[in-house]
């Protein structure tokens, strides 16, 4: 911002962000037992708050140097900034937006006595009020220019920071860096206060999800919530984490999916249903997965995986538009990343047979596709069926390098218990996964409906289950019941929230996840 100079201290070493909290932890301790002592409350419930920085800086913006504004100005906001000596102070306060404005109290105008309170108890990090006119310093500096008004103070401390900011250091690449990457995840609110992408990305998630339920709310479906405790886990492939329940006496398990249950409101007649939940995966976090994540899932009676292809793209590109302006978005790095047009299609036996130079499908034997994969360093667990093999070599070979929206169709039908039988293809299911930039992105189905058949994938899940692994479901007899009073043909889709954000900005999963999971110190 011009017309000051930021003075912020800087180091040459990341270590050095807290080394003096301690002490000033202390010292601002003891600034605020003061102001109690003095009947100051370093807390107050309300006050006189009449503007807003960024309104100051549209109305007042034609002011000339040394020109006031006629009314008075109450606002809050956040010391960043403090500089000057003698009679003539300078502070400059942000907003939770990140908007900042400069104010100046002068002890011509507030008084000797305020002046000398307000060198001796404002911090940096404090919360403070001013209360004056608008003014145009010399420098040109757009300013409040604190005094005092009938019953109003020229200013004062609205809630006192015990805990100073984090010191700002330069990289060798000229950049100013305020926490390490780590600091930023475990501290999220100062990585909000010191860095304007992190408040950027807050409001991004918030307008890509208003963008998502507008979206489905337009097309007709019904906003549902589903349970987060279950008996059973089911409605993925996936590690679920553990409870008890004292008031029941029984084990529960976290959601691993709304599925299941968003299936059973499509039985009870809720033709067009979505759900935007947590889901909690008890599996690895890295750089494109989180333990806990959130989900859109969406069902549609009478749809199919074809349909869900067409809404997904139409979702993703409509999110692009209304958060970004346009279906080519600059991602973190700089580069351009085109969601426009059609999206690719591909079938998953097809790229696999091109990336090992044979012709694969589902007859293949489990021990030829066995023997393709430990020749390309894949490791494959003893349980692994011959379909999830297959997947593995895709994963290995070729899912990596889809940097364009890719649909990868028609998987394995003994890797998808929930899915359709393919109308043409026998061995394969009716069921794609969108890559984007070389991760998953999403999945849709052409749901099966069958209880009978429904019944037997389960039971079939139940025998890997035995034999070792343990993403593989159990048996929903629950659901079962709700099947066999009829489903209709339906199309559904599930997307991860949080790689739709690392989709539309190039940030990594923690960096889009407000508060992400870390492990304690």
């Amino acid at each position: 911002m011009p017309g000051y100079d930021r003075g912020v201290e800087k180091n040459d070493a990341q270590s050095q962000e807290f080394q003096d909290a301690p002490e000033q932890i202390r010292v601002r301790a003891e600034k605020r037992a003061r102001m109690l002592e003095q009947g100051i409350d370093p807390y107050p419930v309300e006050l006189p708050v009449t503007s807003t920085i960024s309104k100051v800086r549209k109305d007042y913006d034609y002011l000339e140097i040394d020109e006031k504004s006629e009314e008075n100005i109450g606002l809050t906001g956040r010391v960043m900034f403090i500089r000057g000596s003698g009679k003539l102070q300078f502070v400059v306060i942000q907003d939770g937006e990140g908007n900042r404005l400069q104010a100046m109290l002068s002890a011509g105008e507030v008084g000797a006595d305020s002046l000398k309170e307000f060198k001796a108890n404002v911090d940096l990090g404090d919360h403070l009020f001013v209360h004056g006119p608008a003014i145009r310093s010399r420098r040109g500096e757009l300013s409040i220019f604190a005094s005092p008004g009938e019953d109003v103070p020229a200013w004062r401390i609205t809630s006192k920071a015990l805990r100073p900011l984090p010191k700002t250091f330069t990289t060798e690449d000229g950049e100013e860096v305020s926490l390490s990457e780590e600091a930023r995840i475990r501290r999220r609110h100062l990585d909000m206060i010191m860095r304007p992408a992190a408040r950027q990305m807050v409001r991004t998630r918030a307008d890509v999800v208003w963008s998502l339920r507008d979206y489905f709310h337009r097309e007709g479906f019904l906003e549902i919530e589903t349970p987060m405790l279950q008996n059973i886990h089911g409605g993925a492939a996936a590690r679920p984490f553990q409870t008890h329940m004292n008031a029941y006496d029984t084990e529960l398990y976290l959601r691993i999916a709304p599925e299941l249950f968003l299936k059973r409101a499509v039985v009870g007649g809720i033709e067009k249903v979505f759900e935007i939940n947590r889901n909690f995966r008890n599996e690895g976090a890295d750089s494109s997965h989180s333990p806990e994540f959130t989900m859109l899932e969406a069902y549609e009676a009478y749809g199919t995986y074809d349909t869900m292809a067409k809404r997904t793209r139409d979702f993703i590109q409509k999110s692009a538009r209304d958060v970004f302006g346009s279906e080519v978005v600059t991602l973190a790095d700089g580069t351009e990343y085109d969601l426009s047009g059609q999206w690719d299609s591909i079938s998953l036996y097809e790229v696999v047979s091109d990336a090992v130079k044979e012709e694969i499908t589902p007859e293949t034997p489990r021990e030829r596709l066995l023997q393709l994969a430990e020749s390309r360093g894949i490791e494959v667990p003893d349980h692994a069926l011959a379909g999830k093999i297959v997947e593995e070599i895709f994963e290995h070979e070729v899912g990596d390098d889809l940097w364009l929206p890719t649909f990868v169709r028609d998987y394995p039908v003994d890797t998808s218990p929930l899915v359709r039988q393919h109308r043409s293809l026998p061995g394969r299911v009716e069921k794609w996964d969108l890559y984007v930039r070389g991760f998953e992105l999403a999945t849709a189905y052409s749901e099966l409906v069958d209880p009978v058949i429904q019944r037997e994938r389960f039971e079939a899940q139940a025998l890997a289950a035995a034999k070792g692994d343990p993403e593989a479901m159990v048996l929903d007899e629950e659901f079962l019941q709700a099947m066999e009073q009829g489903m209709p043909p339906t199309g559904g889709m599930g997307m991860g929230l949080d790689r739709l954000l690392m989709a539309l900005t190039g940030y990594g999963i923690r960096e889009t996840i407000t508060f992400p999971l870390v492990k304690r110190l």
